[in-house]
C-alpha cells in the first residue's frame, strides 16, 4: 500500500546535473512513487543565481539560502550536486543534524572527508549515498559495497575520466598531438575551459580514493593516492605503444598487496595490451575492471559523465534512500574495519617502458644493461635504432618496484653516453 504523505527532497545546485535531476523527478513522478512506495516532492532548490530561468521548476521553490533549506526540519532527503568542499560539507552535516539523509555527487568531498561525513550520518541515523561521485551512470559503488560484500576484492583497474579518455583516444586513432586533441575535446564540450582537474589526474585520484576505500574496507584519503597527469604523453609514446601491441590510457589503479597486508591507490598514464578490455574503451566512455577472489573478473562500462548519466545515478540513490526512509532503516555506511596501511608509490611493482636518447656507438647497450642489473631491474626487451651518432634505445622491463626503477633512471642520467630520458611509461593490464 502506497503512503500518501510525500517524501520531501531539497536540491542543492541546479546546473547541468541538478536541472536534470529535477526534470526526471517531475516527468517520472508516478514511476518513482510506485518504485518507492510514496510520492516524492521537490520541496526547494538552492542556487546562486535566482533570476535565471529554470524550465520546469516552480520559481517559488528557488532560494539562495541553502542553509535555511536544509534546516527546515521537514526535508527527508537532501540531494547535493554543487560540488567542492565548502559550503557542501557544512550543508551536508547540517542536513544530517536536522533529520535529512543525503545523496551526493561530490567526489572531491567524499574523497577528502568521507570518514567524517559517514560518522555524522551514523550519529544521526541517516543515509549517505554517492553512486554519482564515481563513473557517472555506471553502477559501481553499490556493487562494490553490497553485491561484493561477501567477496574479497584484490584489484580495481579503470578509466574513470571521460575527458582524458577522449583526448588519449583521439591521439591514438588520429596521430594527433596532445594539444590538438585537447583543443578538439574543448570544442566538443568534453573538456572544461580549465582542464587541469582532468588532465592532471585530480578528478581520477578522488575517484580512486573512494573506490579503494570501499573495495578494501580501509580509509583511503585523496592524499594517499599517487597522481600523475597525462600532459607529457606524446605521439611518439603512442607509436612506441603500438610497436608493443599496446595503447595508452589514464588509469586509476587500486590494489591489495600480494600478502594482503597493505593497499595502494594510484592514477597515471600507462600502456595496456590491445587484448585487454580497457584498451577498447573509446571516446569519453568510462570502464572499471574489478578482480575478486570468488567472482573473478568483472567489468563495468558506460558513460561516465554528463547531466543525464549522472542524474541517473543520483535518482537511483534517491530511490534507495527514500525506501530506507519509509522502512525506518538505513543502508550500508562506511566499512573501514580492515584498516590496512596505504603503501607509498615506491613500493608499487609493475613493468616499465623507458625510452632513452643515447650516443650511437659500441658499448652503449652494455653500459645501460649494467645499470639496470646493478639496481635489480630485469630487462624484458630492448630495441635500438639510430644514425649520425645519435640513437634511440627503448627498454621494457620485467616487473620492478617504482623505487628500484627510480634509482635506475637516476644512474642512467649520469652516463656520458645517455643524452636524456625521453619518456618513462608504466605497463599495466597483463
Amino acid at each position: 500500500m502506497m503512503r500518501t504523505r510525500p517524501l520531501k527532497v531539497a536540491l542543492l545546485g541546479c546546473g547541468v546535473v541538478g536541472s536534470e535531476v529535477a526534470r526526471i523527478m517531475t516527468t517520472h513522478a508516478a514511476d518513482l512513487a510506485a518504485r518507492i512506495g510514496a510520492p516524492v516532492e521537490l520541496a526547494g532548490v538552492a542556487v546562486r543565481r535566482p533570476d535565471k530561468v529554470r524550465e520546469g521548476i516552480d520559481p517559488a521553490l528557488v532560494t539562495t539560502d541553502a542553509t535555511a533549506l536544509v534546516k527546515r526540519g521537514d526535508i527527508d532527503v537532501v540531494v547535493e550536486v554543487i560540488g567542492g568542499i565548502e559550503p557542501a560539507r557544512t550543508l551536508i552535516t547540517t542536513a544530517f543534524a536536522h533529520g535529512a539523509s543525503v545523496v551526493s555527487a561530490n567526489k572531491a568531498l567524499i574523497a577528502q572527508d568521507g570518514a567524517a561525513l559517514h560518522a555524522a550520518a551514523a550519529e544521526h541515523g541517516k543515509d549517505l549515498y554517492y553512486e554519482a561521485a564515481v563513473a557517472g551512470a555506471i553502477p559501481l559503488i553499490r556493487p562494490l559495497r553490497e553485491s561484493l560484500a561477501g567477496d574479497k576484492v584484490n584489484r580495481v583497474l579503470g578509466i574513470v575520466n571521460g575527458t582524458t579518455n577522449f583526448i588519449l583516444d583521439a591521439m591514438d586513432s588520429t596521430g594527433a598531438g596532445y594539444q590538438e586533441a585537447l583543443d578538439e575535446a574543448t570544442a566538443l564540450g568534453y573538456a572544461e575551459a580549465d582542464p587541469t582537474a582532468d588532465v592532471e589526474g585530480f578528478d581520477a585520484a578522488a575517484k580512486a580514493a573512494i573506490l579503494a576505500g570501499i573495495a578494501f574496507h580501509t580509509r583511503v584519503r585523496l592524499d594517499d593516492v599517487y597522481r600523475e597527469g597525462m600532459t607529457e604523453v606524446t605521439a611518439a609514446d603512442f607509436a612506441s605503444a603500438k610497436e608493443m601491441g599496446c595503447t595508452i590510457k589514464l588509469l586509476a589503479i587500486c590494489e591489495r598487496a600480494a600478502d594482503g597486508g597493505s593497499v595502494t591507490a594510484r592514477v597515471h598514464p600507462a600502456m595496456i595490451p590491445l587484448s585487454h578490455p580497457l584498451a577498447n574503451v573509446r571516446e569519453a566512455y568510462n570502464a572499471v575492471f574489478v578482480e575478486s577472489e570468488a567472482a573473478g573478473q568483472l567489468m563495468f562500462y558506460g558513460p561516465g559523465a554528463g547531466g543525464s548519466p549522472t542524474a541517473s545515478a543520483v535518482l537511483g540513490d534517491l530511490v534507495a534512500v527514500c525506501r530506507n526512509r519509509i522502512g525506518g532503516a538505513t543502508g550500508p555506511g562506511e566499512s573501514a574495519y580492515a584498516a590496512l596501511p596505504v603503501s607509498p608509490m615506491g613500493d608499487v611493482v609493475t613493468r616499465y617502458h623507458i625510452s632513452l636518447d643515447v650516443a650511437d656507438k659500441p658499448g652503449v647497450l652494455a653500459q645501460v644493461a649494467t645499470v639496470f642489473a646493478e639496481h635489480g631491474v630485469s630487462i624484458d626487451t630492448v630495441r635500438q635504432s639510430g644514425k649520425d651518432g645519435e640513437a634511440s634505445l627503448v627498454v621494457v622491463t620485467h616487473r620492478a618496484s617504482d623505487a628500484a626503477l627510480g634509482g635506475t633512471v637516476e644512474a642512467l642520467r649520469k652516463l656520458d653516453t645517455v643524452r636524456g630520458v625521453a619518456s618513462i611509461m608504466r605497463v599495466e593490464g597483463e
